[in-house]
């Protein structure tokens, strides 16, 4: 059940920045992942939000404290829900912090394995791909893994379309706890064009859309094109490399052999990218994105 918005009683680029002009503005307080700064900037580019409100970033997955000194100043309490396991910065532990009648609202907190449905978030290594992970356990030489992982047969060895469909629902459960929708854009578009950087990076397309359906939730004018021209997330550095044989499975318009992309200030191909992932793991390194910028 989505939880809704309570009604309503100079530019950040790090979290915990507050953008005033001079001028003394009610907090709105984004409790967040990577999407809260490039959210706060979207939602600036209504003129309304920015007469209304200084945002200010509080990073969730650091477990960044939110002293109480923050959430008395609080006039807009915008969070992406965390459940009880995260204890005092649980979201039903903070919304009993703030001071009363303060507006709050759940906000998207965007996920999506759909080109990557070999990702896996097990801890201890970057951007873990279950494939490479087995055939690495095997303690094959670098060569023989690469030979068979991008060597045909991805969709003999692994579910395609169940992975896929699995992200899906998972997905449908966390949008069902904001009044934002955004899934129905991404299931209609994005095969056509990248929607996400990353599994958790969405494009600038997807932070606008969730910033104009905060905006309209909220009852505020929505962001002004001409502001959002320009707009970027502030991750397109990396594009995370996508198995050119999920992207003709899944019928992408992009990923395919012949792609490159972004990785820390070079471009790579997915097969290149393949290698230093096998490489840095071989090599007993476990901060895989510092190996790539290195490279």
């Amino acid at each position: 059940m989505a939880e809704r918005f309570s009604s309503l009683a100079g530019l950040p680029h790090r979290h915990g920045d507050c953008y005033s002009a001079g001028v003394k503005h009610p907090l709105a307080i984004l409790h967040a992942n990577c999407q809260g700064e490039p959210l706060a900037r979207a939602l600036l580019a209504s003129p309304e939000f920015r007469r209304a409100y200084a945002p200010r970033v509080f990073l969730n997955y650091t477990r960044e404290e939110l002293p109480q000194s923050a959430l008395n100043a609080c006039g807009l309490f915008l969070y992406q829900h965390l459940g009880p396991q995260w204890g005092g910065l649980a979201s039903d532990a903070l919304l009993r912090r703030l001071p009363s009648g303060c507006p709050s609202l759940c906000i998207p907190n965007m996920f999506f394995r759909g080109p990557w449905p070999l990702w896996s978030g097990a801890p201890g290594f970057d951007f873990r791909d279950t494939y490479l992970d087995r055939l690495l356990d095997m303690d094959l030489p670098a060569q023989d893994i690469l030979r068979v992982y991008l060597g045909p047969g991805l969709a003999r060895h692994f579910d395609l379309d169940a992975l896929l469909a699995e992200t899906v629902a998972m997905e449908r459960e966390r949008q069902a706890r904001t009044p934002v929708p955004y899934l129905d854009h991404v299931l209609e578009h994005f095969r056509k064009r990248p929607l996400f950087l990353t599994v958790n990076h969405p494009s600038s397309e997807l932070i606008i859309l969730a910033a104009q359906g905060i905006l309209r939730e909220l009852g505020l004018a929505p962001a002004e094109e001409r502001e959002l021209s320009a707009f970027t997330t502030g991750y397109e550095d990396f594009f995370l490399p996508i198995h050119p044989q999920a992207a003709a499975h899944y019928g992408l318009a992009y990923g395919g052999a012949e792609a490159r992309y972004p990785v820390y200030g070079r471009e790579r191909s997915f097969t290149e990218y393949a290698a230093a992932y096998v490489a840095c793991r071989q090599a007993g390194v476990d901060d895989f994105i510092g190996f790539l910028k290195a490279a």
